[in-house]
């Protein structure tokens, strides 16, 4: 497979935004989902609405979002509702709760490690392509999280978030924490799960990543801790692995000193085995060259 290409921004703002999107040359097409994080109620690193807005409105696209699968004020959908409404997402654009009304749509992972089926969120076939728009930063359970967590976690509805964080042992809430499995297991499901989006969607998504407010915390964290490195730019790659791996290796090539305080948060949790997982699935690469934008 040859390398892919990721672009690279260092200033980070709207406009660049569009700058890296543009660069990819790529025009996504029909209805466009834009796939973000809305943030746990307390988060304060989460990439804000106001701040994504131009990039939402050049792609004509809808943010969307699904339930999560532990305590928290996303765990239903009335509460996440209300969350939307109280971190102005609302207010802004469309946004589109994927999974508010069942039965959740089914994907098969024919050559999945873990899973042979996913569960997202039902209205995601409303929609013909997919921009992946990940805030860059760590992760309590899967040691870091970018584009790959948004493709598996971020798109699964909230039985397809047990599904993969049991590694396929239930899709039932109230039984996730009695089926955690081995690491690994877990970062493969997720690996599974990336891999039947972006087979859904036939090569109609985008993805950028934005790493700023890096901190060893995910956005799902309402207590998360404050960032540990400076902003570092803009990614944006057609490879969800590459795009990654890139981001990764900018972290571990980055002469912040607070950077020990993320790798020792995705080796802990051996989050690369996610990216390898991955690789191996065959959907991206994580060889790629990267580009630098003026």
């Amino acid at each position: 497979m040859e390398k892919a290409k990721v672009y690279f921004i260092k200033d980070i703002t709207p406009e660049n935004m569009i700058k890296a999107y543009k660069a990819l040359g790529k025009e996504l097409p029909g209805k466009v989902a834009v796939k973000m994080h809305s943030g746990e109620q307390g988060n304060q690193n989460y990439l804000r609405p106001e701040f994504v807005k131009d990039m939402v409105d050049y792609v004509k696209g809808t943010v969307v979002e699904c339930n999560t699968a532990y305590e928290g004020a996303r765990n239903s959908t009335e509460k996440h509702k209300q969350l939307i409404k109280d971190h102005e997402w609302d207010k802004y654009f469309p946004f589109d709760l994927l999974d508010e009304e069942g039965p959740d749509m089914e994907l098969d992972v024919p050559n999945g490690k873990v899973l042979k089926k996913n569960y997202v969120g039902k209205d995601l076939a409303n929609y013909d392509s997919l921009l992946v728009l990940s805030h860059f930063k760590g992760h309590a359970m899967g040691g870091y999280g970018g584009a790959l967590k948004q493709l598996s976690i971020g798109c699964a509805s909230s039985a397809g978030k047990t599904l993969i964080h049991t590694a396929g042992a239930t899709n039932k809430q109230e039984e996730l924490f009695n089926n955690l499995p081995d690491q690994d297991k877990f970062l493969e499901a997720m690996a599974d799960a990336a891999s039947s989006v972006v087979k859904y969607f036939q090569g109609n998504i985008a993805y950028i990543n934005v790493m700023k407010n890096i901190s060893i915390d995910c956005d799902c964290d309402g207590n998360a801790s404050a960032p540990c490195m400076k902003d570092i730019g803009i990614l944006a790659s057609l490879d969800p692995i590459a795009i990654d791996q890139a981001c990764l290796d900018l972290v571990y090539n980055s002469k912040d000193p607070g950077k020990d305080k993320l790798i020792n948060r995705i080796e802990s949790l051996h989050g690369v085995h996610t990216v390898e997982a991955s690789a191996e699935l065959g959907f991206g690469t994580r060889e790629y060259e990267l580009i630098n934008i003026d």
